[in-house]
């Protein structure tokens, strides 16, 4: 079963991730509350997670809500020379809108969301930081923002200006890719679905007519 994910978790992840991506370098995950967006030293790079999933736990009504628009911001630097690197961590909050509080609250993660974030992570920082082909990043069903409507009052990030709740341009082409596909595939199986179908019609009348024939043909020879 699924657990949820502490900081410490999340450092535990990232660091066993980049031992693989990047066994001769040493990187550090800090988590920072304070990071702001586009605000960046000479030297940083910035990824931006929109649409990552997580479950919030109000600390003074109890009340629990699932969102899929959960923001999380990464600031990243790698010393070449030193082979050192550090990417500095924010996960914005939310607010309960059931109870009205003015606390924030933080986001819980299963680890398998987590496993695709810090790929999407380490993808980025593969292309920015190292300049490489990063690869594909990882977009997941959960991951897509909600069909119900996001309460940007209620989000630390829209508070912070950060335009998230409409799915971005790249999802919209993954779902437009993913519905050309659907339509061409349904309609290639009705089209042969409709040819087999007049196929079995010819051969099962021409096997009636073939019937029919040794039949009439062997009656008159009796005759």
């Amino acid at each position: 079963m699924s657990t949820s994910l502490t900081t410490c978790e999340w450092k535990k992840v990232f660091y066993e991730k980049m031992e693989v991506a990047k066994p001769a370098d040493s990187w550090e995950l800090i988590i920072d509350p304070n990071l702001k967006p586009n605000e960046l030293g000479p030297g940083w790079k910035q990824y931006l997670e929109q649409h990552a999933s997580g479950r919030f736990h109000c600390s003074w009504c109890w009340h629990t809500w699932q969102s899929a628009n959960v923001v999380i911001l990464f600031h990243m630097h790698l010393d070449r020379a030193q082979r050192v690197g550090s990417v500095r961590m924010r996960v914005f909050k939310q607010l309960c809108y059931q109870c009205g509080t003015s606390r924030l609250d933080e986001s819980s993660m299963l680890e398998e969301n987590i496993e695709g974030l810090v790929d999407n992570l380490i993808t980025s920082l593969r292309e920015q930081c190292y300049d490489e082909d990063g690869g594909q990043y990882r977009i997941h069903v959960a991951s897509r923002p909600d069909s119900g409507l996001h309460r940007g009052e209620f989000c630390e990030a829209c508070q912070e200006g950060i335009v998230h709740w409409k799915p971005s341009e790249k999802l919209l082409e993954e779902d437009a890719a993913y519905t050309d596909a659907s339509k061409r595939k349904a309609q290639a199986g009705f089209i042969y679905s409709f040819f087999s179908f007049r196929w079995c019609l010819f051969w099962g009348a021409l096997c009636l007519v073939i019937v029919y024939l040794q039949f009439f043909r062997g009656r008159s020879a009796f005759l």
